[in-house]
């Protein structure tokens, strides 16, 4: 600098635009930014031969029927799960009505692990009969918000006969209307970059077939195989896979079995908290963050059933776990029976309600420039806006709520949340 005048002139700067243009565009290509639409806080995977149309409620009512009969008020569950009964009051009235109106927010009617190998004749069956049952629930208006299905891997063993059942699956439910807007696959057991490729190509093909509209048909991977983390050559499989999809990865799932399996770990002591669990899963936030492709947590084979000793016992863990994820920044998990629903949905309604005064006043001094006693960097307010739209996506917190604790309306709180890359 001369004299107050800068050195570096107009042409130096746009030498390095120059310069950083390429990267520039490629950063934007392959990190658009975090969505703000939706994301369920579970998956439901049910197999293919128990799932009929009305699937939904029934879990509903089952789960509410486990709840009247194990834990019938709030202090039951407070002593349960652990939580403060001012917690568990401030949510008992809201869950209850999550159960009545919407059980289940994501449904995989389960053609992979969970169905197991039949005749190819009795698949066949089951998935035309998963497919119309599926097209009759959305008729009906009794499909959860999110559905699909998890087929066979394209390991070569089982590719031909998946991608004929996610066929079969598909055609049924488009010969009845069309497709439902929440529809996402599970594509399990992914080992390779070139099987995500191929998972595009399949997309394009089936699309192609069925006059679907370009980029119609997305999947989700499930992480589950060492390979997903770790390739030959050292570098993050899971990673490459994101931005291999075109665009089509909705989301990474963790097969917390499957994978502990995959690196030795006695059957005794998989779980979704395991060191090993937990390495895969920060691989696959890593992944995932700014790409606008979410991530979710496995679930826990431990199952509230029998005594209840031994409901209780499960809703302890179920109730830690869930919470453990959602403090990670897992916001989705999977569940596997419907007495689980009680213990997801208190623990996921308790952590969006904890605190929340603390939040709205946080992003109400942020938004309006008072002073406050945390200095929050625009990042961190990002984050908390996030926070409470999932509240609101998940109905733990109320739409006029958002208001009332921030001062800004609901859009306003979207817009501070969508991270937009520049």
């Amino acid at each position: 600098m001369v004299n107050g005048v800068p050195a570096l002139a107009e042409a130096d700067l746009a030498a390095v635009d120059t310069l950083l243009d390429s990267a520039d565009a490629e950063r934007l290509a392959n990190y658009p930014g975090d969505r703000t639409d939706r994301q369920p806080v579970h998956t439901v995977y049910v197999p293919a031969d128990r799932f009929h149309r009305d699937l939904v409620a029934e879990w509903g009512a089952a789960a509410a029927a486990a709840l009247a009969r194990h834990a019938p008020t709030a202090e039951d569950m407070a002593a349960v799960t652990g939580l403060a009964p001012e917690e568990l009051h401030d949510v008992w009235g809201p869950v209850s009505a999550k159960l009545d109106r919407e059980p289940i927010e994501d449904l995989r009617v389960d053609l992979e692990d969970g169905y197991g190998q039949r005749p190819d004749e009795e698949e066949d069956r089951h998935a035309l009969a998963a497919g119309h049952a599926i097209a009759a629930a959305v008729a009906g208006n009794v499909a959860p918000p999110f559905i699909g299905i998890r087929f066979k891997s394209l390991e070569r063993g089982t590719r031909r006969r998946g991608l004929r059942t996610l066929d079969l699956v598909l055609g049924a439910v488009l010969s009845a209307g069309p497709l439902p807007g929440g529809w996402v696959v599970t594509l399990p057991k992914v080992t390779s970059i070139a099987q995500v490729a191929a998972m595009v190509e399949i997309c394009d093909r089936l699309e192609r077939a069925y006059g679907l509209g370009e980029g119609t048909l997305r999947f989700e991977i499930q992480v589950e195989t060492p390979q997903a983390i770790l390739q030959p050559d050292g570098t993050a499989g899971v990673a490459a896979m994101v931005h291999a999809s075109a665009g089509r990865c909705m989301g990474l799932h963790f097969g917390t079995y499957d994978y502990t399996a995959g690196l030795g770990i006695a059957g005794g002591y998989q779980a979704m908290d395991h060191p090993a669990a937990d390495h895969a899963k920060v691989v696959m936030q890593l992944a995932a963050a700014g790409t606008g492709v979410r991530v979710s947590d496995g679930s826990t084979n431990v199952l509230p059933v029998g005594d209840r000793d031994s409901v209780h016992a499960a809703w302890a863990l179920h109730a830690r776990l869930v919470r453990r994820s959602l403090e990670r920044g897992f916001y989705q998990g999977w569940d596997l029976h419907p007495a689980q629903l009680p213990t997801r949905f208190i623990s996921t309604y308790a952590f969006f309600r904890t605190g929340l005064a603390g939040i709205g006043a946080r992003l109400d001094a942020y938004l309006h420039g008072a002073d406050s006693a945390v200095l929050d960097e625009p990042a961190t307010a990002q984050a908390l806006a996030a926070f409470l739209l999932r509240g609101v996506h998940c109905r733990a917190v109320a739409e006029d709520e958002i208001t009332k604790l921030t001062g800004a309306t609901l859009d306003t709180i979207s817009s501070l949340a969508a991270r937009r890359a520049s």
